[in-house]
């Protein structure tokens, strides 16, 4: 189905490749999992299939990508909209119509899909990815979870040969990620669809897949689970459970290594006593009675919360359930409706820019609502500035975060992750 023929992707002013010399095969009907580090090439090789690198990010390509039989050198993505099926990292940088529903049947109108194909198509959509309650809300109203449904939504009703995905849970809660991938496999399985998917949950894919694909520094290897995730520079947690326990052949899932680990139930340790509690630090946060709408939708309704010095808080739920709306009133983006949100006894949308950025900062789910700067030297030097700090001090934590990266780029050449490190 997809064939990588000796290929090098290159980028303008780049000082190495971002991948080099790719010769690989993905079958038809192939669950097929990308994995490596943050920067390492994940996106641009998925982009090769596609046709969106080089035609639309620029670049050169040395070598062959034939999917379905197309070269993707004589065919530009639109030419491949019938065959491959792409969601990005940030699906509502990509979305054009105004409600769910309209999305949704967007692509199927461009491809002229008859109408009452295109009806049933939406519901089936609808059913399969539980977004009954949203189909009419305004895309802009959607939670990073429900953008992110809706764009693999938007995607399956063009019943592609190929489907890529690039981090397609990163936004989702556990609950809607097995969802969302039970359906995939299943399409995977019953219709033979193609799936490539880059995924930095491991866990959270890597028990399904047929075949797992490493990228480091531009370099791809592949081969069976297993035995890429004895050599794989990023695995789950289940698995370096099972490098450190010396077990062959590594475990999967957990239910892998709850199997391999049935001879420790006689031979570990009792568990420790709980420790004692210890006194709580100085109260930074205070939530009571908060009440938050969104026009005539209530997203928070009576939230009570304290945040002491020294915690680290998880704040759990279901998308779309209120989460980050919480964080943006704790944030001074957003007032309350009736209760009160406090940050060091004040009221965060109450301070001036320069006290509240000393108060508490945000990191949102789309790190490019806080990048501004025309490269990420700019970027850390502004950052530098606005704290008072020495410079050099934040390129030096962007340093500590993901290593050394080209200080000239611009934020929006990098990958999603980088992305996210440089804003943290």
């Amino acid at each position: 189905m997809i064939r990588f023929d000796g290929v090098t992707v290159t980028y303008e002013q780049a000082t190495a490749p971002a991948i080099a010399d790719v010769s690989l095969v993905v079958a038809e009907g192939e669950l097929c999992l990308v994995a490596g580090p943050t920067g390492s090439g994940k996106s641009t090789l998925l982009g090769t299939v596609n046709g969106l690198v080089p035609w639309f990010t620029g670049g050169r390509l040395d070598g062959r990508v034939t999917v379905a039989g197309r070269d993707t050198s004589a065919h530009r993505p639109r030419d491949l909209a019938d065959v491959v099926g792409v969601v990005g990292q940030n699906p509502a940088a990509r979305f054009v119509a105004a409600t769910v529903e309209d999305e949704i049947a967007y692509t199927m109108e461009n491809l002229g899909v008859a109408p009452d194909v295109m009806r049933r198509r939406v519901e089936e959509a609808v059913d399969l990815l539980g977004l009954h309650a949203v189909r009419r809300r305004a895309v802009t109203t959607l939670s990073s979870g429900e953008q992110q449904r809706v764009a693999i939504a938007s995607v399956l009703v063009t019943t592609p040969q190929v489907l890529v995905l690039d981090e397609p849970t990163s936004a989702l809660d556990p609950g809607a990620a097995e969802d969302v991938l039970g359906a995939l496999t299943r399409l995977v399985h019953d219709l033979g669809l193609t799936l490539i998917v880059a995924e930095h949950r491991l866990e959270r894919v890597v028990q399904y897949a047929d075949r797992v694909v490493t990228v480091e520094a531009g370099r791809v290897a592949d081969g069976a689970p297993a035995a890429m995730m004895a050599r794989s520079p990023v695995v789950p947690p289940v698995v370096e459970l099972g490098r450190l326990a010396g077990w062959s052949p590594l475990p999967l899932s957990v239910r892998d290594a709850r199997r391999a680990a049935a001879e420790w139930r006689t031979t570990l340790p009792a568990p420790p006593a709980p420790a004692a509690p210890h006194s709580r630090g100085e109260r930074l946060a205070d939530v009571a009675g908060l009440d938050a709408r969104y026009g005539p939708v209530t997203a928070l309704r009576g939230v009570d919360l304290d945040v002491h010095r020294g915690e680290v808080v998880a704040l759990m739920g279901r998308n779309g359930a209120g989460k980050s709306t919480l964080l943006r009133h704790l944030a001074g983006l957003a007032r309350p409706v009736a209760g009160r949100a406090l940050v060091g006894g004040d009221a965060p949308a109450a301070l001036a820019p320069k006290t509240l950025v000393r108060r508490v900062a945000l990191v949102p789910a789309d790190p490019a609502q806080v990048l501004y700067a025309s490269s990420v030297d700019e970027e850390c030097a502004a950052a530098d500035r606005d704290a008072d700090l020495p410079a050099g001090t934040t390129a030096a934590a962007v340093e500590c975060v993901l290593g050394r990266i080209d200080g000239s780029a611009h934020p929006r050449d990098l990958s999603e992750g980088q992305r996210l490190g440089l804003a943290l």
